[in-house]
Parts: C-alpha cells; sequence; structure tokens
C-alpha cells in the first residue's frame, strides 16, 4: 500500500522545458505481500499481493490422472448436473427416431409370435425381404472395403519417386498386417457395422488403444448406442 508519494520536479512545467525532470516515489511495501521477479533486460517486476498460480498444488498430478479426484464437490456436482440434463435432452431428441428404429426390428423376419388376430393362430411371421436386403448390402460393401489385398491403400501427393514409393509399400504393408492379423476382432466388427448401417442408417466404430491387450482395437458401436450431449 502506498503510504506517501514525493514528486520532486526541477522544472515548474517539464513538458515545455526541455531540462530532465525527476519523479521520486516512496512506497511502503511492509504491510502489502508483494513479489519481485528480475525481468531479463535486469529490471525487477513488483506484484503486490499473494501471487497464485493455477499450477501451484500440493502435489504433482500426472497427465492421465483422474481430475474428479482433485476438484471440489460444488464443481463435480455442477458439472454431473449439465451433463445429466444434456443426455436426457439428446435421448428425448431423438425418441422418434428410436421408435421407428424398434418397429423396424420387429419386422425382420427374425422372430415367429403367436396372434390371436384376426384369428387365432393366424400366421406371424414376417417376411424377410428387409433382412435379405440388410444382407446383400453387407456382402456387396464388404467386397468393396476388406477387399483380400487389404483394405489399405496408399496414395503419394506430389512427385512420385522410388523413396516414396518404397515408403508407401512399407505402411500399406504394415497397416494391411495389423488389420487382417493383429487386429482379430476388426474383420467381424467391420460386417456387423455394415450391418447395422443397412438397417439403421448410421453407425459407429470406436478406435482406441487398449492396454490390457496392448494394442489397437475397433469395435463397432450401433448408433442407439451413442449419445451426443
Amino acid at each position: 500500500m502506498a503510504t506517501n508519494v514525493d514528486k520532486a520536479l526541477t522544472s515548474a512545467n517539464p513538458l515545455l522545458d526541455n531540462e530532465p525532470f525527476q519523479l521520486e516515489l516512496d512506497l511502503d511495501l511492509d504491510d502489502s505481500p508483494s513479489t519481485q521477479t528480475q525481468l531479463d533486460d535486469g529490471s525487477i517486476e513488483i506484484t503486490l499481493g499473494e501471487s497464485t498460480s493455477p499450477t501451484d498444488t500440493d502435489e504433482d498430478i500426472s497427465f492421465d490422472a483422474n481430475l474428479a479426484d482433485y476438484l471440489d464437490e460444488s464443481v463435480l456436482a455442477t458439472l454431473a448436473s449439465d451433463l445429466i440434463d444434456e443426455v436426457e435432452t439428446d435421448i428425448q431428441s431423438r425418441k422418434d427416431w428410436v421408435e421407428t428404429y424398434v418397429k423396424g426390428m420387429e419386422v425382420l423376419g427374425l422372430k415367429y409370435e403367436e396372434r390371436m388376430e384376426p384369428w387365432e393362430d393366424a400366421c406371424g411371421v414376417y417376411s424377410a425381404v428387409l433382412s435379405e436386403a440388410a444382407i446383400r448390402f453387407q456382402a456387396e460393401t464388404m467386397q468393396e472395403t476388406f477387399p483380400a489385398a487389404g483394405p489399405v491403400k496408399t496414395l503419394i501427393l506430389g512427385e512420385s519417386t522410388p523413396e516414396k514409393e518404397k515408403a508407401a509399400e512399407r505402411v500399406r504393408d504394415d497397416m494391411n498386417y495389423q488389420i487382417t492379423e493383429v487386429m482379430s476382432e476388426y474383420r467381424t466388427e467391420h460386417e456387423r457395422a455394415l450391418f447395422n448401417l443397412a438397417l439403421a442408417g448410421s453407425v459407429f466404430k470406436k478406435v482406441y488403444f487398449d492396454p490390457n491387450l496392448d494394442r489397437q482395437v475397433s469395435i463397432t458401436v450401433p448408433a442407439e448406442d451413442i449419445i451426443v450431449p
């Protein structure tokens, strides 16, 4: 806190005269917490008040730490409330689509139900034309997206050189090996994705590193299991 400011001017009007003037400040900083930082040019920067830094913590937080363990309970409650509201809003907004999708699954012709209408023991079998169309789409698309040589192809952008061609071949061969040999679930999950795509019109894939398997994993996520808050 400043307790005394003395101004000693060598000229009555320093703006009109060319003579230098001097401004002296007498600051009493004993009662105010402050920090001093020496800058690159040798000057000192004084910051009044307590210095707080977002990185000042009692313990080091690792990069992959669970931040929920370090946040205040009020902050966590606010985040949880906002997230629940967004999820419920998304579920309500696609309610009509879900009902239509469920009705579509019932007419695939994959199950038999006993009926009492329009008469007792009436035929309860649906036509399998929808299932046949979905399976045909799955088979034809599978041939295009997953050929025998592997699904990965490379394209060289710009001028092609022997070195670039060899590098592209190495990348292609390695990625095809990973997908066809190492990621044993990839083909099955891809077929599942295509079948769901034919029925629902959209499908999603989750590709991530599985620490238990110590490799990349590709999993199909049906559209009904996706929530976009």
